[in-house]
């Protein structure tokens, strides 16, 4: 137990636990809800209070091009600056490497961006990425890593690894020199983060040399860029176990319902995606059963809601399955924010019932009900 993160109940490999930030205290495993450009897509702050999500994560990359960190420092830091007021992590702009890979150069020093936005320059080292977050109040920060591809070859992903480390080590330096900054006036937590692809050796010796540094969290990085969701749950479970029992594991990216619910099973705490608002700007809705498309043509006369069991506002006004297609048809943008409702519960709720499983020690059980749903539903389709 520390400070940051306690450890509650532990179900086979599972776990649930309390995390607490400046910004309010957070129950584990929890979903963190995506807000890259200090706003998350087709949601107000005060509809995401009401789903009960419990962190949105920024990216560093992202507000440092516009509008700048001084600009969110001067607003009073991102949860004041977007009106969340509740806890909020920041990536690195790590993932930017894999991305954006394209406008970027790497060196021992950083990593130069081009600008996606106007072809400004923006120079990344794992101090400035520090100081950056530092600066926006983030209650998590995350260290300046590489993320390669997935495809990449094992030379590819020994040398991002080694330099990850490397920019591990002046991350937490920076960090160790006021961990309680006088940007922010309170203790902001450093995550590192483990590379190594798929290959279990890389990720061990990662998971190593990172282990030997005092860092608060550990995540799990350079998955989700391109792995069958099969090595998704190989990856994540083995590296996992060879985190600190102590501090709150962090799988990163990965968003998938199924592919969480076998993460958890492996031992992770925390998980982002842009999946549930990305999926409603493409007419997708998540249900226990899969993802169902609102423009398919047998929702035409559908007068049911989403989900009878959802307890998202687009659920308890029945909005039905038929007046959904009809806006996917229009491309009515209403129709968006009420899938977007309904997918951010749909996560945050999917947590919840995760830690109660947990909790009660059933949860063994409850994932293999759940995958086995899930699975039959695609076979139904096909």
């Amino acid at each position: 137990m520390t400070d940051f993160f306690t450890l509650m109940v532990q179900d086979g490999y599972a776990r649930a636990g309390y995390l607490q930030t400046p910004h309010g205290g957070v129950e584990t495993p929890f979903f963190m809800t995506v807000g890259t450009n200090a706003t998350v897509k087709g949601i107000l702050p005060s509809q995401l209070r009401a789903s009960r999500a419990p962190v949105v994560l920024g990216n560093t990359y992202h507000l440092a091009l516009r509008p700048g960190e001084k600009i969110v420092s001067r607003f009073g830091g991102l949860a004041k600056f977007m009106n969340w007021h509740g806890p909020t992590l920041t990536d690195s702009g790590g993932y930017q490497v894999f991305s954006l890979a394209e406008r970027r150069t790497l060196s021992q020093e950083g990593v130069r961006f081009k600008s996606h936005i106007d072809g400004s320059e923006l120079f990344l080292t794992p101090e400035r990425a520090v100081d950056i977050q530092r600066s926006i109040g983030a209650d998590m920060m995350m260290v300046l890593d590489v993320c390669p591809p997935g495809k990449a070859s094992r030379e590819e992903i020994q040398r991002a690894m080694d330099l990850t480390h490397t920019w591990a080590k002046r991350a937490l330096s920076r960090w160790g020199e006021n961990p309680n900054a006088e940007a922010t006036g309170f203790a902001q937590r450093l995550f590192a983060i483990v590379q190594g692809g798929i290959h279990e050796d890389l990720r061990k010796e990662s998971a190593e040399t990172l282990t030997t540094m005092d860092f608060p969290g550990f995540a799990i990085g350079g998955v989700a860029v391109g792995e069958p969701p099969e090595e998704i749950s190989r990856i994540a479970a083995f590296t996992a176990a060879l985190l600190p029992k102590e501090k709150p594991r962090y799988l990163m990216g990965v968003g998938r319902p199924q592919d969480i619910v076998n993460a958890v099973y492996g031992g992770v705490d925390m998980f982002d995606c842009v999946l549930p608002t990305r999926h409603a700007r493409h007419w997708q809705a998540f249900t226990r059963k899969g993802p169902i498309n609102l423009k398919n043509a047998r929702f035409k006369e559908d007068e049911k809601p989403l989900d009878e069991t959802c307890d998202c506002d687009t659920c308890r006004q029945a909005i039905s399955r038929g007046y959904l297609r009809h806006l996917a048809i229009e491309d009515e943008m209403t129709g968006i924010i009420y899938l977007t409702l309904h997918n951010v519960r749909f996560y945050i709720r999917l947590m919840e019932d995760i830690r109660k499983a947990i909790c009660s020690g059933t949860f063994s059980e409850w994932r293999t009900a759940f995958l086995t749903n899930i699975s039959e539903e695609k076979e139904n389709k096909g």
